[in-house]
């Protein structure tokens, strides 16, 4: 684990509230992209996943025995918030265009592209089992190492490398 991320971790076990936001500072972009990237670009799901990652973080902060970097421990958190939010969520339709964020700064053709490409990915996306979404974002989005990414899915590493590899191949039939 990280030197400093270790010595904030004690410290907000202790209960220094001061330690634990600077680990949110730290991480809310990660765990938002992550949460972003899963929930298909649904703002409101994202957000959701983002606030009870790290309200579960905080409430069970003293649990965390640093057998793996506390990135890691909150990835996984966030990786199980993206379960629950898909499990509750899994017959209602997952693609929403009006959630694409940052296309009021584009030129009008500008926007039509940038929003036929996020229908593209968002649907193909959509496609993705769970399981498969969240292999394809801790890699090749949030750029976690295979090693890291496997630990927070809780599989082994041959296992996750397999699952990525699948999740490639069917993106590369969506987009075929």
């Amino acid at each position: 684990m990280d030197k400093n991320d270790a010595e904030l971790v004690e410290k907000a076990q202790a209960g220094d509230t001061a330690s634990f936001e600077a680990l949110v500072k730290k991480y809310q972009d990660k765990i938002y992209g992550l949460a972003n990237y899963v929930c298909l670009g649904l703002k409101s799901e994202a957000d959701d996943v983002y606030q009870e990652t790290f309200i579960s973080a905080f409430k069970n902060i003293k649990k965390f025995k640093g057998n793996s970097g506390f990135g890691t421990w909150l990835y996984r958190i966030a990786a199980n918030n993206c379960w629950m939010k898909y499990r509750k969520k899994k017959s209602e339709k997952l693609v929403s265009l009006e959630d694409v964020r940052g296309l009021e700064d584009l030129t009008h053709a500008d926007e039509i592209r940038k929003k036929d490409l996020s229908e593209s990915v968002t649907k193909a996306l959509s496609r993705l089992s769970v399981d498969f979404r969240l292999a394809v974002t801790l890699a090749d989005i949030q750029g976690l190492s295979m090693e890291e990414a496997a630990k927070v899915l809780k599989i082994t590493v041959p296992a996750f490398k397999t699952r990525l590899f699948r999740a490639r191949q069917m993106l590369k039939k969506e987009f075929k």
